[in-house]
């Protein structure tokens, strides 16, 4: 009976164990139910949500001038003095001595010209002047002569101890002494004139700068015939082009509808796309008084208020007429961004940066108003892609998809 008992007292273990088929269910039910959990918190946090069409703009450099604004035009570096140096004689050139960008001063000889003939008639010339000297002195050693003859038959004619004969005779060849003197004193001019004009056709073979300028472009070469006309298939008319480079201005088309709002002096700023960093100061030289009817415009001339040798002629340019002269504070440039970008939340100012096709939501500081944009203070960089629109759908980790991309 006692063996009964303690038997009875023993634990079912079959009864107290679950069945390993029905355990493997509830782990499936239980991992399943985790995975809906975790997706459902990854899809309401944006991770698993389907990518959102969004339009981006990029974080701009501005300057506080957009703000102050009043037209901008568009345009090119207009050199004011230019000039084709060209030759008033049809020669051969003999030797060049600039290139392109050589800096040439006003006189300086920029090419030479063969010119063997005017050099030789140019020492003709000088023979020729050197001859009619000597015959001025001959001239006036027989006018001494004669002058002492006359003068002295004269008082002899006058005693009666010459006949009146001789007297003519000596009076005749003292006023044709004194003519051979007058004669040879303009033979002495009329060589020194011929000297002259064979000294300036020599000087017509050396090609000088008629200014201070630069060497824009070289139209000839050695050996290369050189014409004033040009006529010859193989002429060139003129050697080098070159413009003096302290004449830029930039030259832009104004609309006949807003060239009230321009005015001679009115303070610019100049935008060169060669250099888009670097902003010049301006101003307007000259409203041109006439409109191009074909495009209904007028001409507007802006000199640089800032020399700067990166400036070239034939660079297009865009011009912005201020209301006011610029600052200092004024040329520093801002980090600025569309306000339409940033949205209020949780008393925080926000915006969606874009970054490896996801919203990562970053708060920024604004700033002043700059024209259309809005002054970024801290938060983004310039660069930066940023969402604009639609922001309501974007969340934080978000996936994004650029519209047109």
């Amino acid at each position: 009976m006692a063996d009964e008992d303690i038997a009875k007292l023993k634990i079912d273990k079959s009864a107290a164990l679950i069945r390993p088929g029905r355990r493997r269910k509830l782990l499936r039910w239980v991992v399943a139910a985790l995975v809906v959990v975790v997706a459902g918190v990854l899809y309401f946090t944006g991770v698993l949500a389907p990518a959102v069409t969004v339009e981006v703009a990029s974080v701009s450099q501005a300057y506080p001038s957009q703000g102050f604004t009043l037209l901008n035009a568009s345009g090119y570096v207009v050199a004011q003095r230019k000039a084709a140096v060209a030759s008033k004689i049809s020669s051969r050139l003999d030797a060049l001595m600039v290139e392109e960008g050589s800096l040439v001063k006003k006189g300086e000889v920029i090419a030479r010209l063969e010119g063997e003939d005017m050099r030789a008639a140019r020492d003709q010339a000088r023979a020729n002047l050197d001859v009619a000297h000597a015959g001025l002195d001959q001239a006036k050693a027989e006018l001494l002569d004669a002058t002492r003859n006359y003068n002295r038959n004269k008082v002899l004619v006058e005693k009666g101890y010459i006949a009146k004969a001789d007297f003519d005779t000596a009076e005749a060849r003292y006023k044709k002494a004194v003519a051979a003197v007058a004669a040879a004193e303009e033979g002495i001019k009329a060589a020194k004139a011929a000297l002259r004009n064979a000294e300036v056709q020599m000087e017509y073979t050396l090609l000088r700068a008629p200014f201070d300028a630069v060497v824009l472009t070289k139209n000839a070469d050695v050996g290369d015939i050189v014409t004033p006309l040009g006529a010859a298939a193989s002429a060139k008319a003129s050697v080098v082009t070159i413009a003096d480079m302290g004449s830029l201005m930039v030259e832009v088309d104004v609309s006949e509808a807003n060239i009230e709002q321009v005015k001679v002096g009115q303070p610019c700023e100049v935008v060169l796309d060669a250099l888009p960093e670097t902003r010049f100061r301006g101003a307007v030289h000259m409203i041109v008084p006439t409109a191009d009817r074909s495009k209904a415009t007028v001409l507007v001339k802006v000199r640089f208020l800032e020399k700067d040798r990166r400036i070239l002629p034939e660079m297009s340019a865009r011009v912005a007429f201020l209301s006011r002269a610029l600052k200092a504070e004024d040329r520093k440039p801002m980090i600025a961004i569309n306000p339409g970008a940033v949205i209020t939340a949780n008393g925080r100012t926000v915006a969606f940066l874009i970054r490896d096709n996801r919203a990562v939501e970053t708060t920024v500081r604004l700033g002043e108003q700059i024209g259309d944009l809005r002054e970024v203070l801290s938060g983004l960089k310039v660069g930066d892609k940023i969402a604009v629109k639609p922001l309501d759908k974007l969340k934080n980790g978000i996936r994004t998809k650029v519209s047109g991309e």
